[in-house]
């Protein structure tokens, strides 16, 4: 399956290959539904974690999970990889960590609202760019004040603190419109039904987490379970392109390892594009194009390859085409995008096979050892050696509780944050309040003005206030610099330590 150096993928007119070396320099795996690219991901991921290379993979139809166990002989699999000469064929399964953001079917994964940021937050929430901006002011009142973002009841906190101080905010920052933020409001409240209370929260994920290796050497493919989170299809594409930023500003440089350090598969890749905007998708096409320099391989598996932006389709070296239709303009004009991206074959037009491929075949051309594109080659992709389909719930309960990393993971914490700073200022604002008014009482009472009682006037403002409150949370923070990376998630952030 695995040797030193590559991966097997298939055979047409020579055995495809997948150079590891070249591995980081990314890929894509695309098909029209039912033509194979399932399993062509799931053959990529074996002979990963074969070679020690780390996976992460959505299991956005709930059929991934088989990777875990062992497959069963089948003739036609058998008669596949007679087929292509794989000599070697076995049945085997796979070190597999399960996780859901809805933590039911494999360990929850969090982040904090701080450490998503502003920009990906205003994607996940459909702002347009007036809203965008009074985020944009929040976060900035947050950050100079070292104040924890944890949760949405955080953020709900704070964009109150900003709608009662939006006049003095707007001379400081410009202007804070109301409006914006009850819309803000209301989108951070059908989030919250969506589920989005459960993924932002601690403990939150440590990325070394998906890199540590089993105890027989391979490595570990780490499977989101996406199917009930493809219900909400902007949580999904956040999320991953959170996951992508995250990984980028956190590993160090490596150059060109023989390996890579982890591979990132984006399955439904379209969500991730739709309806972003052009500086959006421009950001996005940068990390893709500098994080292949942190070892991490990104492979888009899609539908259509026109769902990709040409700038990122650019930069995907590692090619795998399973049919596409042609019924359609569009369709039309996906063929023939493919069909040129594609190093020519002498022996057949790429044009005319796209549309001819069987189940389990696919154009394939992968980077040859001077990164120059392969001919491309019409491939019988190979049977996997693990299980195709879901597993039992049984099975995967028992793999979860196995996982030697459920303990950290299992409870929430809810440490003192925003939330409960900002309510204990509120609280102590009604208290001087109602002492400011006794003491009006007592002076009326003796005859006196108000004005002359010697009573210390209540500031007009609360902003110091605000920042001697957060003086401790501020302590708790040092190590944390408030430095935000390419997609505004934090960078520069104090390294977790190990907990293994």
């Amino acid at each position: 399956m695995a040797n030193a150096e590559t991966i097997f993928i298939g055979a047409g007119e020579k055995r495809q290959e997948l150079i590891l070396k070249l591995a980081n320099r990314h890929g894509l795996i695309a098909g029209a539904t039912g033509t194979g690219k399932t399993v062509t991901l799931q053959i990529l991921a074996e002979g990963f974690a074969a070679s020690g290379v780390p996976v992460f993979v959505a299991d956005v139809k709930g059929d991934l999970s088989g990777i875990s166990q062992a497959g069963k002989s089948k003739p036609f699999l058998h008669e596949r990889a007679d087929t292509i000469g794989f000599e070697d064929y076995q049945f085997e399964g796979f070190p597999t960590v399960f996780w859901d953001l809805y933590g039911k079917q494999g360990h929850p994964i969090r982040t904090t609202i701080s450490e998503m940021g502003p920009l990906l937050l205003s994607r996940l929430l459909e702002l347009n760019d007036t809203q965008e901006g009074v985020l944009n002011i929040a976060f900035r009142v947050a950050d100079e004040e070292g104040l924890l973002l944890l949760d949405l009841k955080d953020l709900r906190a704070l964009m109150t603190y900003v709608g009662e101080n939006a006049k003095e905010l707007s001379l400081e920052y410009g202007r804070v419109s109301t409006a914006s933020v009850g819309a803000i409001q209301r989108r951070l409240l059908v989030l919250d039904e969506q589920g989005g209370e459960k993924f932002f929260g601690e403990p939150a994920l440590d990325l070394f987490d998906f890199m540590e290796p089993a105890p027989d050497g391979r490595a570990h493919i780490n499977v989101l379970a996406a199917d009930e989170l493809m219900m909400a299809p902007r949580l999904y594409a956040t999320f991953l392109l959170w996951l992508l930023s995250e990984l980028f500003e956190e590993l160090p440089e490596v150059g060109d390892p023989k390996k890579p350090k982890l591979v990132f598969f984006f399955d439904e890749a379209h969500l991730l594009f739709k309806d972003a905007p052009k500086a959006l998708e421009d950001k996005i096409a940068q990390v893709v194009r500098l994080i292949r320099s942190k070892g991490v391989g990104v492979y888009f598996v899609t539908q259509n390859p026109l769902d990709v932006p040409e700038e990122v389709l650019g930069q995907l070296g590692n090619r795998v085409q399973h049919a596409l239709r042609a019924f359609t303009p569009r369709d039309q004009r996906a063929v023939k995008t493919a069909a040129d991206t594609f190093r020519p074959n002498p022996s057949f037009k790429a044009a005319d096979v796209i549309t001819q491929l069987g189940v389990g075949e696919a154009l394939v051309s992968t980077l040859e050892k001077k990164g120059v594109p392969g001919i491309v080659d019409r491939t019988l992709i190979r049977p996997p050696s693990s299980r195709m389909g879901p597993i039992t719930k049984k099975e995967r309960t028992q793999i979860i509780s196995d996982s030697l990393i459920g303990d950290i993971y299992a409870e929430e914490r809810d440490r003192e944050s925003a939330y409960e700073l900002l309510r204990e200022m509120a609280e102590d604002r009604v208290r001087e309040q109602e002492r400011e008014a006794r003491r009006r009482d007592k002076a009326k009472s003796r005859g006196r003005s108000s004005r002359t009682s010697g009573v210390r006037r209540r500031r007009s403002s609360n902003r110091q206030s605000v920042g001697e409150a957060f003086a401790k949370t501020v302590a708790r923070t040092i190590g944390r610099e408030l430095v935000r990376g390419v997609l505004g998630t934090f960078s520069g952030k104090k390294k977790r330590r190990r907990r293994r």
